[in-house]
């Protein structure tokens, strides 16, 4: 029998009805996949342990694996953490947009124990999207919303990516069209020194312009699939395809896919190769909104491997290399 499709609603901002319904999902402790200005989040009450459970179970995600709180502003924060000077000021400057912070959690924070993994910090943002801050002001309160895909996979950058994913396992998806961004939002850590936990959709350079300083790499061990990951979406092997991923890559083999940026300026191409090119003018920002469709799209065209032509590392691009590392990392 085949799976019974989610529920796919095209919402508007500013469509009362429509939002009064998601939110009475949202109480009762279903999962709702909602567009973010990064990719598609899976929504869930975030104060639910039932509900927390439930997300954890549609993605087949790590129980040891943090999810990220979704907030409506920045006067929730101190609710369920302790942010300092640094925090305070990248929150001002950033929020909503595409950056969590993990920070201590409150003593009296009531956001379920399985969101965040058994931690003592919490990983908390804003959501820039006018459809995802809608929901969470009908709401009324926290959710958690990691991507809405199965774990490891590919990130989500469209309402098909999310029904493919997980018809049968959700109860409703928000279709709010593509994305903005497209890779998921920086994560730093913010405890005596600001650490950069996961590059992301905002670059590390702006995030050190405005703290007058450099964010420090995480422990050399925090991407390892057998401890505990500090901060969503480190596992060594994430955002994976089910094809194979190889990067650098100067040629294309027989048999191959590429992913392109670029000129294409590789040997081995011709009229039986599938070749996408996440931006042929070389713009990172064209880049980053492709990259997870991209990688779905030729996941699908029978190559036996992708072959990924090199891609910058300064601005999106670090985030862009993260996402392919991670793809390309072994399959246990």
């Amino acid at each position: 029998m085949q799976p019974k499709p989610a529920v796919t609603a095209r919402l508007s901002p500013g469509t009362p009805r429509h939002l009064a319904r998601l939110a009475r999902a949202l109480r009762r402790g279903e999962l709702v996949a909602v567009p973010t200005e990064t990719v598609y989040g899976l929504a869930a009450n975030a104060l639910d342990a039932r509900a927390c459970r439930k997300i954890f179970a549609a993605k087949g995600r790590p129980a040891r694996d943090p999810l990220i709180v979704h907030i409506r502003d920045l006067r929730e924060l101190a609710l369920v953490a302790q942010p300092n000077a640094a925090a305070r000021l990248l929150a001002k400057k950033f929020w909503p947009g595409p950056l969590t912070l993990v920070l201590p959690k409150t003593s009296d924070c009531n956001v379920a124990e399985l969101a965040t993994a058994g931690l003592d910090t919490i990983a908390i943002r804003v959501p820039a999207h006018r459809v995802a801050l809608d929901i969470l002001r009908a709401f009324g309160g926290p959710v958690v919303a990691p991507s809405a895909n199965l774990s490891g996979h590919v990130s989500p950058t469209t309402a098909a990516h999310v029904q493919s994913d997980l018809a049968g396992r959700i109860d409703l998806i928000v279709d709010g069209g593509p994305v903005a961004v497209g890779v998921e939002s920086t994560i730093v850590g913010c405890f005596d020194e600001a650490v950069l936990l996961r590059p992301g959709g905002l670059p590390r350079g702006d995030i050190e312009r405005v703290l007058g300083r450099k964010l420090v790499q995480p422990p050399g061990d925090a991407d390892s699939d057998s401890g505990r990951p500090l901060a969503p979406g480190m596992l060594a092997s994430h955002y994976a395809p089910r094809t194979l991923v190889r990067l650098d890559a100067c040629n294309v083999e027989p048999g191959e896919a590429l992913l392109a940026f670029g000129p294409v300026a590789v040997s081995g191409v011709d009229a039986a190769t599938s070749v996408l090119n996440l931006s042929a003018r070389g713009d990172l920002d064209e880049a980053a909104a492709n990259l997870f469709g991209y990688l779905r799209a030729l996941d699908v065209h029978g190559a036996h491997t992708i072959a990924v032509m090199p891609v910058p590392h300064h601005g999106l691009g670090e985030a862009i290399n993260d996402r392919l590392r991670r793809a390309a990392a072994r399959r246990d």
